[in-house]
């Protein structure tokens, strides 16, 4: 077999530093030539068995002590390290690393070091996350959270905004159809404002940029004409009705200092929701389509998500809609919008409960599940659920996929074409649903996780059923 070139380039500098001497006067005891020596000390040529046996005479080094299998161990250790997707990309290729180990083997230990230690500031982390959903550790809610409760408060319903977002749908011609060309006019005529249409925003992912100094509002060709529509009316929102939106901010009194730009964009989405979907058209449409998705996607020219999003704010006193609860929900199960009329309220902390038929949505994307739940409280309710995609670029590109889940009061349920099959009556076609299993109390949940927080376990060594413990 072959033997493995030695490059020891690191270690033959140490034993010169060490013996303080120049790379000249070293060189000559070991009878090669000044170059000679500075190529092998920069791993550019490899350290021959003379060598080795002069540095062994001359300078009484352990030839076995001089392998290379530390730098082994640590070129593996960075292949490693480069392959954790914390630093996503294309890993160096394997020469670079091994320069370095080579050349800089201090620079490498400090990379592993650092590496070892956002592993564990990530871990750290995580048990910080489980520690405030067990306990609630974190009195304040978050900006997002103080968000959320202000529209949760209003009943998801800002009259104001939606009033004023009918008037402007009112006053716009050319059916759904033209309602990006509709509102791009409305904005230039009104606010001079230019709208540019184009596939590069300065962004992967970006939908909508606006620069106040060029009056230019650009939007992405791929997102869609719904999106755009509502971009642009969310951009009418802030110009037009900009000291409404500070009023409102104003009453709200957050305490967080980010609370109020972020429910700055939520009242400009509310309105491009109400001026998409005007609150009488759009309610009386709703009931005489009995509530189908898709018929109401397609006279209003909107996505799904904005039409299950509007039904959860038709709250207007004295023309008040079905009280519905709407939701969005990614594959991991975290809930990232909700909204509800309805008593059924969304937990703060973990996933949702792995029984409600928003998981099984992901299964069958593009069609509409159904399921009669009921949650711990006894109310029972008609849930709809349904995943959808938005693609933002090419093959390439990432493709963003979530489930949106809509649902009423059984109550109510007659109201929804969704219903007309099912049978109301019988108990058992009601599945038993929780809110999340931290503060679901439900003894007999096949799927239950974790222990309910204020109940005192049970564990019983002699006995074993579905799930590994009971409680008080």
């Amino acid at each position: 077999m072959r033997a493995r070139k030695l490059f020891i380039g690191r270690k033959i500098r140490e034993i010169r530093q060490n013996a303080a001497l120049t790379q000249a006067a070293f060189a000559g005891q070991l009878g090669i030539s000044t170059s000679y020596l500075n190529q092998m000390e920069n791993n550019q040529r490899h350290v021959t068995a003379p060598v080795l046996l002069a540095l062994a005479e001359n300078f009484a080094v352990d030839i076995a002590g001089l392998s290379d299998n530390d730098s082994d161990r640590m070129l593996a250790d960075l292949a490693e390290a480069f392959a954790d997707p914390l630093f996503g990309g294309a890993p160096p290729p394997g020469q670079d690393l091994k320069m370095v180990v080579q050349n800089a083997p201090a620079v490498a230990r400090a990379f592993l070091s650092m590496h070892q230690a956002l592993r564990r500031a990530g871990e750290q982390l995580a048990e910080l996350d489980d520690t405030i959903a067990r306990t609630g550790a974190l009195n304040d809610p978050t900006p997002y959270e103080e968000v959320r409760d202000f529209f949760h408060y209003m009943d998801n319903y800002i009259h104001e905004l939606d009033v004023a977002a009918e008037k402007l749908a009112g006053e716009m011609t050319g059916g759904t159809r033209n309602r990006v060309r509709v509102m791009a006019d409305h904005i230039e005529r009104k606010h001079r404002v230019r709208v540019m249409i184009g596939t590069e925003l300065g962004a992967p992912g970006a939908i909508r940029r606006f620069d106040p100094a060029s009056r230019v509002l650009s939007l992405n060709a791929r997102a869609g004409a719904s999106t755009n529509a509502f971009q642009i009316a969310h951009q009418i929102a802030l110009l037009e009705h900009g000291g409404v939106i500070d009023a409102i901010l104003e009453k709200a009194d957050f305490r967080s200092p980010d609370a109020p730009a972020i429910c700055r964009i939520g009242l400009g989405n509310y309105f491009a929701g109400a001026a998409m979907l005007p609150y009488k058209p759009f309610a009386m449409a709703a009931r005489e389509l009995r509530h189908d998705l898709d018929l109401l996607a397609d006279r209003f020219g909107a996505s799904l998500e904005q039409v299950g999003h509007r039904l959860s704010t038709l709250q207007r006193p004295g023309a008040r809609g079905v009280p519905f609860f709407f939701a969005r929900v990614d594959q991991a199960g975290t809930i990232t919008k909700r909204h509800s009329a309805t008593k059924l309220q969304f937990a703060r902390f973990g996933s949702a409960c792995p029984l409600w038929n928003v998981h099984r949505a992901f299964e069958t994307p593009n069609r509409i599940i159904r399921q009669l739940a009921e949650t711990p409280d006894g109310v029972r309710y008609l849930c709809l659920a349904t995943a959808v995609s938005k693609r933002s670029g090419g093959f390439r590109d990432p493709v963003q996929r979530y489930a949106l889940a809509l649902g009423c009061e059984i109550a109510h349920a007659g109201e929804l074409v969704y219903a007309d099959d099912l049978d109301l009556a019988r108990e058992q076609a009601f599945e038993p649903i929780g809110i999340s299993c931290r503060i679901c109390e439900r003894r007999n949940c096949h799927q239950r996780a974790v222990p309910p927080l204020k109940r005192r376990l049970d564990v019983d060594p002699n006995r074993r059923d579905t799930i590994p413990y009971a409680f008080e």
